[in-house]
């Protein structure tokens, strides 16, 4: 009887639980329904992304102040090498795929739009690390530069530029790290250097959630670490002499390590300072302009001082300004933009107090190139500025 009971009660229960009023069904029916809809997924992960370069927004709490403009530049000193050796904008290149001019060696990275341009994150891997395609193993030589745009997102792992050298105490292959943190920038490798940013320049508010651009410049063993238009490290001997390059750091999707627009070139550090220029022309690939644009970037401005210092060496010396383009796009289009670029060199160096009536202004487009147009290395050698003595 007692187990009749029980069993009564708990089928009415059952029975009371299953026939809810009409009301309370219909809203235990949406439950249900909520709960196995798919969700939709947000296209990106907003608080990874940064703003296109030279804009003045920041991803989601990031930090909202532009990089750097011109004026900033104007005691910038950093010239590139006069040989591009490698340049890559991601130009061309699939969202969401690896990028074709480099090689993966650990974890894992891919290509994301930015505000309509492509940027390299590495997302996965300790370290995850890649390297430029190159014809040979062994490409750098004394004296190199390096160069390449960066966007740290706030807790993510540093860049680091991997140099590799022979450790001539082995014979072996060894790396040295360049890292350019949030606060300082560390050398390690034959010898360790370090470098606290200046008031302003460094810290999570200051450095986080915006482009910088970096620039290395290695000569007789001596290296120097830009940011921006700062010096920020110099070490005086490496103590040993570089000939690859390889970039990485520990990845990760949520807080990825970003850059783009990498360039390495042979030569560079043009002294002309205090001498009497002779020379019929200077050949310069580092006045940088925005992309199918005249605007100049605001790290040409260590070519230009260049420029500025010979001509006030030089108070007779008078210069045709020459632009010149790669193949990209039609003729009549390379032509108008080469001459507008090399107007608005003109018109730069007025205004770092240089006579106009020292100055002319030629376009050329892709009339006269000094490299294959086939190759990328050799795009980037013809889009250059070129000074001609008149």
């Amino acid at each position: 009887m007692k187990r009749y009971c029980l069993a009564l009660m708990a089928c009415t229960l059952t029975l009371a639980i299953a026939l809810p009023a009409a009301a309370q069904l219909d809203r235990l029916k949406q439950k249900i329904r909520d709960k196995t809809a798919p969700k939709e997924q947000p296209a990106t992960d907003t608080a990874a992304i940064p703003p296109a370069e030279g804009s003045a927004s920041a991803h989601s709490g990031g930090n909202t102040t532009a990089v750097p403009d011109i004026r900033s530049y104007q005691n910038y000193d950093f010239v590139p090498g006069d040989q591009i050796l490698f340049e890559d904008n991601f130009t061309d290149e699939t969202d969401g795929e690896f990028p074709s001019h480099w090689e993966l060696i650990k974890g894992q990275g891919q290509l994301n739009k930015v505000s309509g341009s492509e940027a390299f994150y590495f997302t996965e891997g300790n370290y995850a690390t890649i390297k430029p395609r190159m014809k040979t193993d062994k490409y750098l030589a004394d004296p190199f530069t390096i160069e390449f745009d960066y966007y740290p997102v706030a807790g993510a792992y540093p860049l680091v530029t991997m140099l590799q050298y022979t450790d001539k105490g082995c014979d072996c292959e060894a790396t040295a790290n360049i890292k350019t943190g949030s606060t300082e920038v560390q050398f390690d490798g034959p010898v360790s250097f370090s470098k606290t940013y200046s008031e302003g320049i460094g810290g999570e508010e200051n450095f986080a959630n915006r482009w910088h651009h970096i620039a290395i410049a290695f000569r007789n063993q001596q290296l120097k670490v830009y940011v921006d238009q700062n010096r920020v490290l110099v070490v005086p001997d490496t103590k040993a002499s570089f000939y690859s390059v390889q970039f990485g750091g520990i990845g990760d999707e949520k807080s990825p390590i970003i850059f783009n627009h990498t360039r390495l070139a042979s030569g560079g550090n043009m002294n002309m300072v205090g001498k009497k220029f002779t020379a019929s022309r200077i050949v310069t690939h580092g006045i940088n302009f925005d992309v199918d644009k005249a605007v100049i970037k605001p790290e040409s401005m260590g070519t230009l001082n260049m420029i500025v210092t010979v001509m006030r060496d030089n108070p007779d010396l008078i210069f045709e300004v020459d632009g010149h383009t790669d193949n990209t796009g039609t003729a009549a289009h390379n032509l108008e933009l080469s001459a507008q670029r090399a107007e608005a060199v003109k018109k730069q160096l007025m205004a770092m107090g240089i006579q106009g009536d020292r100055l002319t202004t030629k376009g050329f487009g892709d009339t006269q190139p000094l490299a294959d147009n086939m190759a990328s290395d050799g795009k980037a050698n013809n889009r250059r500025v070129e000074f001609v003595k008149k």
